[in-house]
């Protein structure tokens, strides 16, 4: 699913018009950045946990290539899906 079709659906859902549905969404993946950034994990309980996991620096190496390549420091984002998520789909 897109993030129109994610659009349109609340829309249709909710009775908002497409653009009050796209603001919510904005607003809900800001949230959910701003979370992530200051405390590192974000929690929306029966469906799914947000979590930060700092990766150190390593190398990889170009198949192309064969060159070794450094690949610096990042944090990751891992999702673990809730409950009533994983009961949605099984």
């Amino acid at each position: 699913m897109s993030k129109t079709n994610l659009v349109d659906f609340m829309a249709e859902e909710t009775g908002l018009t497409k653009a009050d549905a796209s603001h919510a969404l904005e607003a809900m993946m800001k949230g959910i950045t701003k979370g992530l950034k200051e405390e590192g994990k974000v929690t929306l309980t029966g469906f799914c946990t947000f979590t930060t996991k700092d990766k150190p620096a390593t190398t990889a190496r170009n198949p192309r290539t064969g060159e070794t390549v450094p690949v610096p420091a990042r944090t990751a984002v891992t999702i673990k899906a809730g409950s009533k998520l994983k009961d949605a789909l099984n």
